[in-house]
């Protein structure tokens, strides 16, 4: 099943709706138990949001072997953890703003863990119960400003700076997904998130002995190798199979 979260030209407040072809049935709010409503919209119709309005993005890094050797980065003992806010957040097809403070500014492709209801302290084997999906996700990253500040927060925080979508799938398995980014159709990406070092279940665990994960929540995984900069007028494309296409156009601040 594929939930989204979308606009539909004669309504003002956002839905959630599930994709049937060409049309969006429209259905309840999806963390709780999902009813259909009485909407049906063309999906020409529509303009696709963010899937969700998370508390908090908790993205995670170095974890891909080759995207740490890149970064000539030790590979990581634990899950490297950090946050994003929630106003980086974007939706698909909106720009993303290359801040004037910033001279490199990076594309990420990952996989993201929408959370589907409270988790704390969760188990690994419990971890399944408590997730509603995946999307896509671009972990955009001030690069120069990363190595300037030592730590990740001013590089990973900019409004834009977390596209994800188009939508969430609720119906795959996260260990084995073949994951590219490509920037004006040029493939820049190309791994396996079975190539993960810390795969989906060990990280919802992780984070969850840490911080309380919220409803709708995002888990960013961690990109692998190939990541390089971003210019006004790319178009950067995050693809995961079985999942979709988040596209995003950009410009300059």
């Amino acid at each position: 099943m594929q939930i989204a979260r979308f606009l539909h030209t004669e309504g003002k407040a956002p839905l959630f709706g599930v994709i049937k072809d060409d049309v969006i049935q429209e259905i309840s709010d999806p963390f709780g138990e999902i009813k259909e409503g009485r909407g049906i919209f063309p999906r020409e119709k529509v303009k696709l949001l963010s899937p969700t309005l998370p508390s908090k993005i908790v993205a995670v890094g170095l974890n891909y072997r080759h995207h740490a050797q890149e970064l000539k980065q030790q590979i990581p003992e634990n899950p490297i953890i950090f946050l994003k806010p929630s106003t980086a957040a974007l939706s698909p097809h909106d720009f993303i703003l290359l801040p004037s403070s910033s001279n490199q500014v990076d594309y990420e492709g990952e996989l993201a863990v929408i959370i589907k209801k409270k988790a704390h302290k969760v188990k690994v084997s419990q971890v399944e119960e408590y997730i509603l999906g995946y999307t896509c996700f671009n972990d955009v990253t001030a690069r120069d400003l990363q190595k300037k500040d030592g730590q990740w927060t001013r590089a990973k925080s900019f409004d834009t700076f977390a596209p994800f979508g188009p939508w969430i799938e609720t119906e795959i398995e996260p260990g084995n997904l073949n994951i590219r980014t490509y920037v004006n159709g040029h493939k820049k990406q190309d791994s396996n998130t079975r190539e993960l070092l810390f795969p989906v279940p060990v990280l919802i665990s992780f984070i969850s002995e840490v911080m309380t994960l919220l409803p709708g929540d995002v888990i960013a995984t961690g990109t692998p190798e190939g990541v390089g900069p971003l210019h006004p007028g790319d178009i950067v494309e995050v693809e995961i199979e079985n999942i979709g296409i988040l596209r995003n156009p950009v410009k300059g601040e």
